[in-house]
């Protein structure tokens, strides 16, 4: 049984959390949630736009390097040498261009990169108390005067592109992140507020079933039928049956509502969406609404599933009470949305609702009606021979000793829960351990049972003569418990103030 059990686990697909607040399992891939942002190709590609706007203004830098700045006087000596092959003039400011390269005369500036000190285009500035013909000595050299600048500027459409390109890589870059903020949860505000860290070891992706859960046979039967429908809904349905939309288990903590949920849903191998109710709240009024909406969403997508609210009297407690005056809050928003979504249901989508809570009495009526929680199921802690089934569950794979009776550990743990069981278990392997032993003996449990229920050993300082009288009385104790029919076992005697519930 143990090599089939592990077997089916295996064959069961898990996902991994995601963004959204609720963690899922078996749910078959759906294309998966958004890829993390992959920072390195992102920086590579702002570095080769930023690449590519430095190279293009270096280039320009360097065309217009080339042109030299001279003195009027200068000028006016390439003129008289007919060596000026074409100028251009936009008031007092002259550029052109010489039939010959010129030596660079001493003084000016910029001097040309790379041709030995001469320059062939220039640049100069003619004085507003220049009294020459300029016009008809270069007509007499033969110079073109140009009605277009000889240096082309890169113009103003060009100058408006390079000056709005990191804005737009800005802008492109925040249009992008909010994109995948609004797939990863359902809305650009709601896929932010969603995020969540992803934590190293996620017990939500081991399914259980009905193997795993032991002590609650009665728990069990009742949501059998459930179990059914999901496996074969055809069997209701061609007569007119509806599986029942919700069902709410209430007991005290620990005593297995969600392992049973979790159960439910690995025995029926359907999805399973689990989430607790206070994960929906947020801050910001809708948030908690839209995260509902998206969940429900998932799950139809991958009907037959189940939905499993955990604590859901955080956000479902009674709107008619003294603390709900006035309350169009988020979380009478959320609540209002669970039942919308829940009456929304017809029978033939196959989702089915479980919640968990510990205060039933405190839910809100529309929540609780037929309809929505249409069953509601009470989980008790578990009776003697309960708790024998859940402590040879958690003893599965652990070492025991030929003295360890697990019956007599049952009968000596009354009113414990499977959450109190599985800790005890846990306990006794940590003191075997602790100990250096190869085993679990009957003493550690022994020993772990008085620690969960009394706590840590503690030296009590006590004058001789007040020990003696404690140990008159003990021996009372344990007198009586032996010899009264029907008393508990006597297991220890102890001086020790904190153990008299022991004697």
């Amino acid at each position: 049984m143990p090599d089939s059990r592990d077997a089916r686990r295996a064959e069961q697909p898990t996902q991994a959390p995601t963004g959204q607040p609720w963690r899922t399992e078996g749910v078959p891939p759906q294309g998966g949630a958004p890829e993390p942002p992959r920072w390195g190709r992102i920086v590579t590609w702002l570095l080769m736009g930023w690449l590519v706007l430095f190279g293009l203004t270096t280039v320009q830098d360097l065309a217009s390097s080339q042109v030299a700045t001279i003195s009027y006087t200068e000028f006016r000596q390439q003129v008289e040498e007919g060596n000026v092959e074409e100028v251009f003039s936009r008031g007092q400011s002259i550029e052109g261009t010489l039939a010959e390269p010129a030596e660079l005369p001493e003084g000016a500036s910029p001097a040309p990169a790379g041709d030995g000190g001469t320059y062939t285009q220039f640049v100069t500035e003619r004085p507003t108390f220049a009294q020459d013909d300029l016009l008809a000595e270069l007509e007499t050299s033969d110079a073109v005067v140009r009605a277009t600048p000889i240096t082309q500027e890169r113009g103003i459409l060009p100058n408006l592109l390079i000056s709005l390109l990191p804005l737009a890589l800005l802008v492109g870059f925040y249009v992008w992140l909010f994109r995948r903020a609004r797939r990863a949860g359902g809305g650009m505000l709601g896929g932010m507020m969603s995020q969540k860290r992803a934590k190293p070891v996620d017990p939500e992706k081991v399914r259980v079933n009905f193997d795993d859960v032991a002590g609650i046979d009665e728990v069990e039967a009742e949501v059998a039928e459930i179990v059914d429908f999901l496996k074969h809904p055809e069997k209701y349905t061609r007569l007119g049956a509806k599986v029942p939309k919700g069902v709410l288990l209430e007991g005290g903590p620990g005593t297995g509502k969600t392992l049973l949920a979790r159960a439910t849903a690995g025995e029926a191998e359907v999805p399973f969406f689990s989430a607790s109710a206070s994960e929906f709240i947020e801050m910001i009024v809708g948030v908690g609404a839209q995260r509902v909406r998206d969940l429900f969403a998932e799950a139809r997508k991958v009907a037959p599933a189940i939905v499993f609210i955990d604590e859901i009297d955080t956000i479902g407690r009674s709107r008619s009470g003294a603390r709900s005056v006035g309350g169009n809050d988020e979380r009478e928003q959320t609540l209002n949305q669970i039942l919308t979504e829940m009456d929304g249901f017809d029978g033939t989508e196959g989702v089915v609702v479980l919640a968990a809570t510990n205060r039933a009495d405190v839910l809100d009526d529309a929540l609780t009606r037929p309809g929505r929680f249409d069953r509601k199921i009470t989980v008790s802690p578990p009776d003697q021979a309960g708790r024998e089934q859940i402590l040879a569950v958690h003893t599965r794979g652990k070492p025991l000793a030929a003295d360890v009776d697990l019956a007599a550990a049952a009968r000596s743990t009354p009113g414990m829960t499977g959450a109190d069981l599985a800790n005890l278990a846990n306990e006794a392997a940590l003191l075997a351990a602790k100990r250096g032993q190869d085993q679990i003996f009957a003493k550690d449990f022994a020993d772990a049972l008085e620690k969960v229920q009394l706590g840590s050993e503690r030296a009590v300082v006590m004058p001789e003569e007040e020990r003696l009288r404690t140990a008159y009385h003990e021996a009372g104790h344990a007198l009586l418990g032996m010899l009264r029919p029907g008393a508990d076992p006597v297991r220890k005697i102890s001086k020790s103030p904190a153990a008299a519930p022991w004697a």
